[in-house]
C-alpha cells in the first residue's frame, strides 16, 4: 500500500468518526432538549402542588378554628344538659 492509499484510508477513518462524533452530538441534544421539557413540566407541576398544599393549609386552619367552637359549644350544652338534669 503506497503513502496516498494509507493517507486516504486515514482520512476516511477520520471522516467516518467525525461523522459518527456529530451524529451522536445531535441525539445528545436533542435528550438535553426533551430533559429540559420534562424538567420544566415537573417545575410547573411542582408549582401547582405547592399552591394546593398552600390552598390546603388554609382550610385546616379554618377547619380547626371551626372545630374548636363546635367542641366549646358542645362542652357548653352537656354541662347545660347536666345541670337541668341535676335539678
Amino acid at each position: 500500500m503506497g503513502r496516498v492509499d494509507l493517507a486516504r484510508d486515514r482520512l476516511q477513518a477520520a471522516l467516518e468518526n467525525l461523522e459518527k462524533t456529530a451524529k451522536n452530538r445531535a441525539k445528545s441534544r436533542a435528550e438535553d432538549g426533551a430533559a429540559a421539557g420534562r424538567v420544566a413540566s415537573l417545575e410547573a407541576e411542582r408549582e401547582r402542588l405547592l399552591a394546593r398544599v398552600a390552598e390546603l393549609e388554609e382550610e385546616l386552619a379554618a377547619l380547626s378554628s371551626l372545630t374548636s367552637e363546635v367542641e366549646g359549644r358542645l362542652d357548653g350544652a352537656i354541662g347545660e344538659i347536666r345541670a337541668a338534669l341535676a335539678r
